[in-house]
């Protein structure tokens, strides 16, 4: 999946000598998080919207360099690791730069989260399952091959959680023969933290919990 379509430059980068004011004058007109500076054709860094504005007046950017974040990916960074660099720093702007370190435009969050909408895993009808299991005791090849053995598919399966040496996994699948893929996962040890409404399993549970309130209350 190429994102390198996304790439876009319509917003010049700022420079090392300009004004704070100007940089400031420039996130008024703009929704960015990050601007991009330049030092004669050579990328810096990037300015924030919150740190430009505790600046004094009269400063540079050059003044201020201490407070840029040198954060960018390359032309060929996968998608998914592009969304990982926008979240560890909080931007909604990333740098592009080649092999050369030539600076060529930028990312924006938007078309990167628009990109990972149009995959098989958000469009595709079917159904979202959590699963919890300790860190040392699962493997994605066991779950593919639970899945598979029930006659369904995988859409797509990250690791969402990681807590106390559990790790939860978050899985989409094809809607069909959900009650006994949910089953063979507890037979393999997995807790299943939520699932399709149709889960026959936490429907007996309550079914029997209703009936033993019922008979406590007599």
């Amino acid at each position: 999946m190429n994102i390198q379509e996304y790439i876009i430059s319509d917003v010049a980068p700022l420079k090392m000598d300009d004004d704070v004011r100007q940089a400031q004058k420039l996130f008024q007109q703009l929704t960015f998080s990050h601007l991009p500076v330049m030092d004669n054709e050579v990328y810096q860094g990037c300015v924030s919207e919150t740190d430009v504005y505790c600046f004094e007046d009269g400063q540079s950017l050059r003044d201020v360099k201490y407070s840029l974040d040198t954060f960018m990916v390359k032309p060929d960074t996968h998608w998914l690791d592009v969304l990982e660099a926008f979240a560890q720093h909080n931007s909604n702007v990333m740098p592009v730069l080649d092999d050369k370190n030539e600076y060529l435009g930028y990312y924006e969050l938007k078309d990167i989260m628009q990109h990972f909408s149009d995959s098989p895993f958000l469009y595709e009808s079917g159904a979202v399952i959590v699963l919890e299991k300790g860190a040392t005791d699962y493997s994605f090849s066991e779950i593919a091959q639970i899945v598979e053995s029930n006659d369904c598919k995988v859409y797509g399966c990250f690791v969402s959680n990681y807590k106390d040496h559990v790790t939860e996994i978050t899985l989409k699948v094809s809607p069909n023969n959900i009650n006994a893929l949910l089953q063979t996962f507890r037979r393999y040890s997995y807790v299943v933290v939520s699932a399709a409404e149709d889960d026959s399993y936490l429907d007996a549970l309550k079914e029997r919990s209703d009936y033993l309130d019922k008979y406590l209350n007599i």
